[in-house]
């Protein structure tokens, strides 16, 4: 029997607010919706995509802190969303202090690659949901990855901070993964109406070429209203525009990895 290893993905953007964790949601959904087995992986200290996928974090008596601090096993803390095929590792704000406590920790920079390599048997892919900024967890799940995703949101300074991310990309890659791969790159919040939206795709497109994906992530209402009923937003309305984009990006993310 041919075992097959999860493909370990990060969505990441050290800019805030450009949909990296509705991204997160969505694609681990849609891959899960394709018979893939997909664990989500929330790293980041917010906590949104546990709450957007419906776990009350006030609930939980271990999340990813835990982990990150060595003194649970990964295992005990993933939970079966909803959906089928679709798995989800929550976290709490407390991961915010654990980050604190990790810095003193010997091999701190490879703690959570040392948790999903303990289950990638058991998963097609595994999607890291990491903060908005170049931290430790940052860090953790760029080491953890085969791949990263970059969201980048259609609007102004778009670009801005994404040096800075391929520089920490390639930091990483030359000193502790060095198959991490820039997967591709996600416009965001697209306004087909607005010029600007076309003018920055177009400057998207100018400064990373094919890397960027096909699938166009709209401004929609739905995506924005899906997490406040603990759903992504296929499960919330699946014949919206975004709904329809982040299926065609799921399905672009499977062509570019089975390359």
């Amino acid at each position: 029997m041919v075992i097959v290893m999860a493909k370990v993905i990060c969505i990441t953007n050290q800019k805030g607010g450009v949909g990296k964790t509705t991204t997160s949601v969505n694609l681990a959904y849609f891959l899960a919706k394709d018979r893939n087995r997909v664990l989500l992986v929330d790293v980041d200290p917010q906590g949104n995509a546990s709450s957007g996928l419906g776990v009350d974090k006030t609930e939980l008596d271990m999340s990813m802190t835990e982990v990150m601090l060595g003194v649970a096993k990964f295992t005990d803390v993933v939970l079966q969303t909803n959906f089928k095929n679709f798995d989800l590792a929550p976290t709490t704000p407390q991961l915010a202090n654990a980050e604190v406590e990790m810095a003193g920790m010997k091999q701190k920079f490879s703690v959570l690659k040392r948790a999903i390599d303990s289950v990638r048997d058991d998963y097609d892919y595994v999607i890291i949901d990491s903060p908005p900024s170049l931290s430790l967890l940052t860090v953790n799940g760029m080491i953890a990855s085969d791949y990263l995703i970059l969201p980048v949101q259609t609007e102004f300074y778009a670009l801005e901070g994404v040096a800075q991310l391929l520089e920490s990309m390639a930091m990483v890659k030359k000193a502790m993964n060095p198959n991490l791969k820039l997967l591709g790159v996600l416009a965001t919040m697209y306004d087909k109406r607005t010029s600007l939206s076309a003018e920055v795709l177009a400057e998207v497109r100018k400064y990373f070429k094919d890397k960027v994906f096909r699938a166009l992530i709209p401004r929609n209402v739905r995506v924005a209203e899906a997490p406040s009923h603990g759903v992504p937003v296929g499960a919330y309305d699946k014949f919206s525009k975004g709904a329809k984009a982040y299926k065609e990006f799921a399905r672009e993310v499977e062509e570019r990895t089975s390359e």
